[in-house]
């Protein structure tokens, strides 16, 4: 950061009161940070305090006011010029909107659209829950991701109006260590960058009773470290995972559900919207029929469960992807299998599937390498000796990149 120019939008959400200690932050780095304040944003941090901690005048209106001592009518250019990076955060629902829009009526919006070329933009949220998922938001935070701006969702948490969700900014050290991401991949930027990533992990527990059920050992640990690493590639990540005892990875949103089910209803809701979706998920492809309500007793000598089948999450969104999003999935298989994987590929309409050979030992479940072997859909193979689960990630999003397309990929 030493050395770096970097602009703080701040709008009118509460989270406003901590923006300081970002300043802070970055000022301790060795940047250079002035401040873009709306309207809204003095309403909850003062002009006063963000010049203090960033020793530098605070920016709202793109014109000065008559007589003051700067008469400077072209800051508002000067600034996009001057910035290596531009943070606005808290970002409100109404300047999700105005910057979608290309309106540009005070130094905020105006520093957005003059900011040069490259430089990383880096919006965060933050609202009330219902307002952050409601259509109108999202059709912006569309608009904004595909104009190159990295959008971090917000966090679940205790929010002002005291509910509890989805909404909460996160804290500056968070928004920091996005930043310093964003800024290091600099030209040589991922091609997921910027992009909305879907990882699916873990096993799904189908209940029989209320205390038992079916699954199998998958531990996540595979799908986890995709999500990690595509998240430092700075790619948008969603990880939807099964019950797992592991830490969500730094810069990923986390959803958590137990059932195939479940785990198919929060991955519909990405199916328009992501880039990319990568069903690392070991989930079950049955499920009672009718589980038994309360504890089941050990009555009878033998008890019959009714299976039915569950819905196929990765082949739902293989069957309707649109024309620029990515399905890839896993294959596991106890012996040769390469074959199963190749229709599988076929069956799903995947763009890519990876093939993982299961011996408990080296590869598979629970344990911290893999033998992985990728086929793409034009028929190439290629084989990954014994890697670390980490470094087995990295490779397959290697892979990935390799069909993204090349033009107009990087912001």
């Amino acid at each position: 950061m030493n050395g770096k120019n970097i602009i703080i939008g701040i709008c009118g959400g509460i989270a406003a009161y901590k923006i300081p200690q970002l300043v802070r932050l970055l000022k301790k780095r060795g940047a250079c940070v002035r401040v873009a304040l709306t309207e809204g944003g003095t309403h909850f941090v003062s002009e006063l305090a963000l010049a203090t901690v960033s020793e530098e005048p605070v920016y709202r209106k793109i014109f000065p006011p008559t007589g003051s001592d700067e008469m400077d009518f072209t800051r508002h250019i000067s600034l996009g010029e001057w910035a290596d990076a531009l943070v606005i955060a808290p970002a409100t629902a109404n300047t999700l909107a105005r910057l979608s829009a290309g309106l540009c009526d005070d130094m905020l919006a105006a520093v957005f659209i003059t900011l040069r070329p490259a430089k990383p933009v880096l919006i965060f949220p933050a609202m009330d829950g219902q307002m952050f998922l409601s259509p109108s938001v999202q059709r912006n935070i569309a608009t904004l991701s595909a104009q190159g701006c990295l959008v971090i969702n917000p966090e679940s948490g205790v929010l002002a109006s005291g509910q509890c969700g989805v909404g909460r900014m996160p804290e500056p050290e968070a928004i920091l260590a996005a930043l310093e991401k964003a800024l290091h991949c600099g030209e040589k930027r991922s091609l997921l960058y910027g992009k909305s990533v879907v990882v699916t992990a873990g096993p799904t527990r189908e209940k029989i009773d209320g205390v038992r059920f079916i699954s199998n050992y998958s531990s996540g640990k595979m799908g986890f470290a995709i999500a990690r690493a595509a998240a430092r590639r700075g790619a948008i990540v969603t990880l939807i995972s099964g019950p797992v005892h592991l830490p969500s990875p730094p810069g990923v949103d986390r959803l958590d559900v137990e059932s195939t089910a479940e785990m198919n209803a929060a991955a519909e809701g990405f199916f328009r919207s992501c880039d990319l979706f990568i069903g690392a998920a070991a989930v079950s492809d049955y499920r009672p029929a009718t589980p038994y309500d309360g504890k089941m007793k050990k009555d009878d000598e033998h008890i019959e469960l009714t299976l039915v089948k569950n819905p196929d999450i990765l082949a739902r969104f293989g069957r309707q992807k649109s024309e620029g999003q990515l399905a890839v999935g896993f294959a596991l298989e106890t012996q040769t299998g390469l074959e199963n994987a190749r229709k599988k590929l076929v069956d799903k309409n995947l763009d890519l599937i990876v093939f993982n050979f299961f011996d408990r030992k080296t590869s598979g479940f629970d344990v911290d390498t893999n033998i992985l072997t990728l086929i793409g859909s034009d028929g190439v193979t290629v084989e990954l000796p014994q890697l670390s689960k980490d470094d087995a990630a990295e490779r397959v999003l290697d892979a990935i990149e390799e069909l993204c397309p090349k033009t107009g990929s990087n912001p």
